[in-house]
């Protein structure tokens, strides 16, 4: 019985430091990244960027979740300290996913707001300035939860043995083009603007149809259509495989596609969304 009590103590003594949920009726902390900020599923932000271990989605490792842009706000649920990092335990608008963990930022990139801190209102940039940022991130690496294609500047301050993020995910490729505009992750993109009808089609007929910025995408996966001929990706590349941000010709990538996934008008639920993939037009009609 002794031992089991003491269990218990011990259990709350590590619990402790995230704090709980401010008592009803407080009004809750915010804060703002003065900076890119990263923003962790893990507290252990020392662990992660110390150098010892390597961020690798093939093997797993994949704490970050993503990338805040600055002007970010956040509503502070907790905060700890670990292994000498202050951090908070966080949500934000800009990132609405679930996380069994929770979501964790290191508190040297953001600064407390007061209460009447707006949400950051993201501007849409114009057709040819999009596209100028996807080129620009062409040849760059695969990076989970990356959206900031030159990397971290705080995260090469704070912690200079550690990834500085230099690189984007399939989604952070999109996401850092438009300014934070579009949502961050695959499970939102494959509702996003409108459905382009593709159901029982042809790869070049598929080809045929797509305009600038379409996406093509299944809950895991973002292509963006980058002009009239090609269609440029951030490939994780698992295995050997190609990775980093790559263009292809449409048709080409397209015939790639449907040699696993077949097109359709909306993107089914189940099982059979693994073997389908939708296009999505959301750039406002006559290219703003």
């Amino acid at each position: 019985m002794k031992t089991l009590l003491l269990a218990v103590i011990a259990l709350a003594l590590v619990v402790i430091p995230l704090s709980p949920r401010y008592a009803a009726g407080a009004s809750p902390k915010r804060a703002v990244a003065v900076s890119f900020a990263p923003v962790l599923n893990t507290p252990d932000f020392a662990g992660s960027f110390g150098g010892k271990i390597q961020l690798d989605p093939c093997r797993g490792v994949r704490p970050i979740e993503f990338i805040a842009l600055p002007g970010t706000l956040f509503t502070v649920e907790g905060e700890l300290e670990q292994n000498g990092v202050k951090v908070l335990r966080v949500t934000s608008s800009d990132y609405p996913y679930p996380s069994k963990t929770g979501l964790f930022v290191d508190a040297r990139f953001v600064e407390m707001a007061g209460g009447d801190a707006k949400e950051r209102r993201p501007h849409l940039p114009e057709l040819a300035e999009i596209q100028k940022r996807l080129l620009a991130a062409l040849g760059k690496p695969y990076v989970w939860g990356g959206n900031v294609k030159d990397g971290v500047p705080l995260v090469r301050t704070y912690y200079p043995q550690g990834d500085p993020l230099a690189g984007v995910d399939c989604s952070g490729l999109l996401y850092q083009a438009t300014d934070g505009f579009t949502p961050r992750n695959t499970s939102t993109l494959i509702g996003y603007g409108e459905a382009v009808p593709v159901a029982g089609l042809s790869a070049e007929a598929i080809a045929r149809k797509l305009k600038p910025l379409d996406l093509l995408v299944w809950n895991g996966h973002v292509m963006v259509v980058l002009d009239d001929e090609s269609i440029i990706e951030s490939r994780m590349g698992c295995g050997g495989k190609p990775s980093g941000v790559m263009i292809t010709p449409r048709q080409e990538l397209v015939r790639q596609i449907m040699k696993t996934r077949k097109p359709a008008d909306s993107f089914p639920k189940g099982s059979a969304g693994a073997k389908s993939f939708v296009v999505r037009r959301w750039f406002p009609a006559g290219g703003r």
